[in-house]
């Protein structure tokens, strides 16, 4: 299905496409099945995607085996921007998740006499960046508790839950987010749970009430 999104003066509220484009936007919007690759690793970037539901991860397999999950993007990200050709990581949905996508060049080209929507993308670029080296520090100079605790307050400050975070990504994810063990993440968020800090909701453990941000954010140091 196509869908053209109109944003005057380079400003979204549903969303950042139209935001960067600052004028009409041809787009297709598609649903991936949960667990589904959007794309992989070394194929061609050529497009820019956004998420209406859902949640999608990105990640590297390692040498070894392991995979290093570097983002979660959720409702309303933008992804699949890269500086070279080709994808750095690969995409999967992690749960059911429907996505608006558009022509990388596409969104470049109707940039070109948008100096406020060069900005926008620029700005865009720095949040990346920002994530990217705050994640760097997370995984070199945290404890494992420190990581946890510092997750959380991601999620909290990404999700539009305020009473209660649905985490669309399980335990395995956590850990691979965070470089670390299954069983690390687990005994964290039960000595979370232990001092008050939090409550579990269901027994898939996905439904977390902060009980105390304030401790929580003392544990992130």
């Amino acid at each position: 299905m196509l869908v053209r999104v109109k944003s005057p003066n380079c400003q979204s509220v549903d969303g950042h496409l139209a935001a960067l484009a600052g004028q009409r936007v041809l787009s297709s919007e598609f649903n991936y099945r949960k667990e589904a690759e959007l794309f992989g690793e070394g194929e061609d970037a050529e497009y820019v995607y956004q998420i209406i539901f859902g949640a999608v991860r990105t990640y590297k397999l390692l040498p070894d085996g392991r995979r290093q999950i570097n983002s979660f993007h959720l409702i309303g990200d933008m992804f699949g921007f890269e500086n070279g050709a080709t994808h750095r990581f690969t995409a999967e949905a992690i749960v059911e998740t429907k996505v608006r996508i558009m022509r990388r060049r596409g969104l470049l080209d109707a940039m070109v006499n948008e100096p406020e929507c060069m900005t926008n993308l620029l700005r865009l670029t720095t949040l990346n960046l920002e994530h990217a080296e705050n994640h760097m520090l997370l995984l070199g100079r945290k404890s494992s508790l420190e990581k946890v605790a510092a997750f959380l307050i991601e999620m909290d400050d990404r999700l539009v839950h305020p009473d209660e975070l649905t985490l669309p990504m399980g335990r395995r994810d956590i850990a691979d987010y965070l470089g670390l063990k299954l069983e690390t993440v687990s005994r964290a968020l039960s000595t979370m749970r232990d001092r008050g800090i939090l409550r579990f909701n269901e027994l898939t453990h996905r439904h977390v009430v902060l009980m105390d941000r304030e401790g929580l954010a003392k544990l992130d140091g």
